[in-house]
């Protein structure tokens, strides 16, 4: 190889470093011109060029990030089912700190929007229902109330909060294994309906109008709690993370150096799922969620109902279907999950791109799937 060939690949070499990354890696024209004095007066022999290149190269600010970032997870129970965290970090006081205030986040979320706990602001306005009384609300309890009331009103009734007499009765009857009475139901019908809250927006206060009334938040709580725990990260320098609230899950930017988070959906009990099956999507930026019975059910006289209640019956599904959402965020994910659950794929499509719905899975228990995904 003569000197002027290794003249022009040096030159090359330069400007594909540059390219890379041009204010990082640049290398000065004078590291240049004498590079090129050398060349010129042929004392320079074609090892010590290529030491002069490796040398003088610098490793692309994107590989670095990638080698200085840790991986970390973190667990926390909460709402009932166990939250995970894992991310991405420099070093792991930083990881800490962010996973700690992430999941504080979650346990704030949890004294607000509980139905279990006595004490919770949804439970505290639950008590005042019929009588008149306008509460105002913290902001929270104000966004999932009204994003809670807009999807009522888009999917008609399907989705809706105020079915918390129904999730009571139900409750009692799977720990009894005996369907509610008729007359049960007839009387939590009574409590139920989404066009019984009433919003005054300048007041951020809400009223509910009947007597008897229950607000569940279920169908969109955890949904609600990863967004907020993944926006507390973001707030501590965490790009790439991902939040797992016992299978609402929220995720941002990729792992380093891969495309995407890899997340299972179709999962099947073991002794019914066919290895085609289990399948993977990549995520980034993004929230899933999944919603069904084929893990949470019970029998009653041979007949096998949902935890998921229809509230046009006030009884739980009996079809058996697993369903997972992919969408912008955790909270649409998991109302549209317990939407479609109800009302079947072919009926909400139209509901998922009114939401700008990424894609959605239904899995049965024989391992069929229907897919749909946006265009």
């Amino acid at each position: 190889m003569n000197l002027e060939k290794i003249y022009y690949l040096f030159k090359l070499y330069l400007e594909i470093v540059e390219s890379l990354e041009p204010e990082r890696n640049k290398i000065t024209q004078q590291q240049i011109d004498k590079a090129i004095q050398f060349l010129n007066s042929g004392r320079l022999y074609l090892i010590c060029l290529l030491s002069f290149i490796f040398l003088s190269a610098k490793v692309p600010a994107s590989a670095q990030a990638i080698d200085s970032l840790h991986r970390y997870q973190f667990l926390h129970k909460q709402m009932g089912t166990l939250f995970r965290i894992v991310l991405h970090a420099p070093d792991s006081t930083q990881a800490n700190q962010a996973a700690s205030s992430a999941f504080q986040r979650v346990d704030q979320l949890n004294d607000i929007l509980s139905d279990y706990k006595a004490a919770s602001e949804l439970n505290q306005l639950s008590a005042t229902a019929g009588t008149g009384q306008k509460v105002q609300v913290s902001p929270d309890l104000w966004y999932i109330l009204t994003k809670s009331t807009e999807a009522s009103k888009l999917s008609n009734g399907v989705f809706d909060i105020t079915a918390g007499p129904y999730s009571k009765l139900w409750r009692r009857s799977r720990r009894q294994g005996e369907l509610p009475s008729q007359e049960a139901l007839a009387k939590a019908k009574k409590s139920v309906g989404y066009q019984h809250i009433r919003f005054f927006p300048h007041e951020k206060a809400i009223e509910l109008t009947m007597p008897g009334m229950q607000l569940d938040l279920g169908a969109i709580g955890k949904g609600y709690a990863v967004d907020e725990a993944m926006k507390v990260l973001t707030q501590h320098g965490i790009s790439s993370a991902l939040v797992d609230g016992g299978g609402n899950i929220a995720v941002r930017a990729a792992p380093p150096g891969q495309q995407g988070w890899q997340v299972e959906i179709g999962s099947l009990p073991e002794n019914k799922a066919p290895a085609s099956a289990m399948q993977q999507v990549s995520l980034t930026h993004a929230g899933m969620a999944s919603s069904g019975d084929l893990y949470q059910f019970v029998e009653i006289a041979g007949k096998r109902y949902s935890h998921i209640i229809d509230p046009q019956t006030g009884l739980g599904l009996t079809h058996q279907v697993m369903v997972t959402v992919i969408a912008a965020d955790g909270t649409t994910a998991d109302l549209l999950s317990t939407t479609i659950s109800i009302v079947g794929l072919k009926k909400g499509k139209k509901l998922l791109k009114k939401y700008k719905a990424k894609a959605c899975y239904v899995q049965y228990p024989d391992g069929n799937m229907e897919k749909w995904e946006a265009n």
